[in-house]
């Protein structure tokens, strides 16, 4: 692993479900906020709201980005709601702690949440101090993953060679975008199925979810980044 990513200078996260496990309960809490803002915007029943969010969501690739571009919603107070969530779930995690901080070159978070919401998880979980940066939807002109504009604005943010770096994601149709820029790609995975809806689930399902463009998958982020970085002493349990 660590001479097939000898060429990696900057390594990207994305935030929910990927950086943090996807068994924890905070994405599936700003989901039920994402369907209560919607139902007090729109002034819909929850039902009809909830069928709304999912129908922007694979529509537009975000809730958001539906709601700005049908009904001109400015997005500062949708992010700022969706995003207020208990981070408690998450807890430190040594191992993955000293496997990001051990790998050689620059690490980002790139999320279609909020920057203020990147900021948030990573202090609480003891990380943000080891990112050179962190972007949200907002920084992309509020364009979201799988939007080629999304990722090229990202990579003029940070001047950041997409031969030379490494994208990671929980959504396999978010890594096709960064496959054909020429990133190395890691599909983040797990049986867990926060949504009850198979057809937006999040994470993707496993053996419907490969192609080219993924080129390496794990269900463990930090045994992954522990075995491509440089040798430590000690490694954390």
């Amino acid at each position: 692993m660590r001479a097939a990513l000898s060429h990696v200078s900057a390594w990207v996260f994305d935030l929910d479900n990927t950086l943090y496990p996807a068994d924890s309960s905070v994405f599936p809490a700003i989901d039920v906020r994402m369907t209560e803002y919607v139902a007090e915007f729109l002034d819909l029943p929850h039902d009809d709201a909830r069928s709304i969010q999912k129908t922007y969501y694979a529509r537009h690739g975000t809730t958001l980005k539906g709601l700005m571009q049908e009904h001109g919603m400015a997005p500062e107070d949708f992010l700022h709601y969706v995003h207020e969530v208990d981070l408690s779930p998450l807890t430190p995690c040594n191992r993955l702690r000293a496997a990001i901080s051990a790998l050689p070159g620059r690490k980002y978070v790139y999320t279609n949440g909020s920057r203020r919401h990147a900021e948030r998880v990573t202090r609480h979980m003891g990380l943000d101090h080891l990112f050179d940066g962190m972007s949200g939807i907002e920084d992309c002109h509020y364009h979201p993953k799988p939007d080629p504009r999304a990722y090229y604005r990202f990579c003029d943010l940070h001047a950041l060679e997409p031969s030379q770096s490494i994208f990671f994601e929980d959504l396999s149709r978010n890594l096709v975008p960064a496959h054909a820029m020429g990133f190395t790609t890691v599909l983040v995975r797990s049986d867990v199925d926060w949504s009850h809806e198979p057809e937006i689930a999040r994470p993707a399902r496993r053996g419907d979810d490969l192609g080219a463009h993924v080129h390496y998958v794990t269900e463990d982020l930090a045994g992954f980044l522990l075995e491509a970085a440089p040798e430590t002493q000690d490694t954390p349990p």
